[in-house]
């Protein structure tokens, strides 16, 4: 997995200790049970593209849940029932079909996450607004909750601009939206909440901030700086390869390998006995001895700024992020993605690339 959550707090929860086992086929039935009183409030006319359009759906949702750890068992769980019955009307109304994996990505979130009474409400609007959110209103909310939610778990500047292009590639699978008729319409949804007297944080700046153990000077080599950082490195049993390398971004200096600072609380040491490898996490002396070394980078201004300005080329180079860089700084108004829009926006972004982790 080469993106991971940028923030990553809440803990994740499944829908357990229910008494009735279900399988796939007992599973099929309770959906057909459920759209036995979804359809009454539709005509005869109207049925024939009713059942096409929740058939549909069923067949995408069900494989979608038996991925999922006993995913199945929601089914007897009558809050979700009541949520599916929801899912079924909102999947008979849209004729969009990408519309039916997206529903069935809200389910899914449902079941991992149902414990959360604020993420439930979430995805209960959210299946509620399917089928009024247009497809540009869904494409902008998606990319900025993908810049606010995803960050490259490479310490390598290459790798991970590349990840990030690779992202937005599939995250951006139209023409991005333009004006702010699809800004309002979000915010008539519940989906945001419009800021405006402010615009967004250029992405240069945002990306410096989330990526500062990439985005940084570091210590110049045969410095007595680096002479120092390699004293605490032995003092702390911490000389092994890749720990200190050189900084793309500016040569004839080096750095710590991580993508941020607060990686360092993530770092682990290789043990290898015999044939076999263990990770080991540091130590919170070797953590502290890590900081340590960091408090050595310079903090040069223009330094600084040369940085930042390779950075800004490297990532220019890559036509998904460039276009992305271009777009955000024509968006007339910032705004806060809600509960409802983040769920939404997740989900989307999940039907677009499946290895996404999923919402905490």
């Amino acid at each position: 997995m080469e993106i991971q959550k940028a923030g990553n707090n809440a803990q994740q929860f499944q829908i357990q200790n229910l008494t009735i086992g279900i399988d796939e086929k007992r599973a099929r039935e309770i959906y057909d049970e459920k759209y036995a009183i979804a359809k009454r409030d539709f005509t005869e006319e109207a049925l024939r593209i009713a059942n096409e359009r929740v058939k549909e759906f069923e067949n995408r949702l069900i494989p979608k849940i038996e991925a999922v750890n006993n995913g199945l068992n929601a089914f007897a769980d009558p809050s979700f029932q009541l949520l599916l019955i929801d899912a079924q009307k909102a999947a008979v109304a849209t004729e969009r079909v990408v519309d039916y994996d997206l529903l069935s990505e809200l389910l899914v979130h449902r079941i991992e996450n149902g414990n959360d009474r604020h993420v439930r409400t979430g995805i209960h609007r959210a299946v509620e607004i399917v089928e009024d959110i247009s497809d540009e209103a869904l494409l902008g909310l998606t990319v900025i909750h993908s810049i606010n939610s995803f960050i490259p778990v490479s310490p390598e500047c290459i790798k991970a601009l590349d990840v990030l292009d690779d992202l937005f590639d599939r995250i951006m699978y139209a023409k991005l939206p333009k004006g702010a008729e699809w800004i309002e319409d979000l915010e008539i949804l519940d989906a945001i909440r419009i800021n405006p007297y402010s615009k967004f944080t250029d992405l240069k700046e945002y990306y410096s901030t989330v990526l500062n153990g990439i985005v940084t000077i570091g210590i110049k080599k045969d410095s007595e700086e680096h002479r120092n950082a390699i004293s605490i490195l032995q003092n702390n049993r911490l000389v092994v390869s890749n720990l200190l390398v050189d900084n793309y971004l500016l040569p004839d200096y080096i750095r710590v390998n991580i993508r941020n600072f607060d990686a360092v609380n993530e770092l682990f040491l290789i043990h290898t006995l015999g044939n076999n490898r263990m990770s080991v996490p540091m130590s919170e002396q070797q953590k502290s001895a890590i900081k340590s070394i960091i408090e050595l980078y310079s903090k040069d201004t223009q330094l600084k700024n040369d940085v930042e300005k390779k950075f800004l080329l490297e990532w220019n180079k890559r036509p998904h992020l460039a276009l992305l860089k271009d777009w955000i700084e024509k968006i007339p108004n910032s705004f806060s993605i809600t509960s409802v829009g983040k769920v939404l926006a997740h989900a989307n972004a999940q039907r677009c690339d499946d290895k996404l982790p999923p919402l905490k």
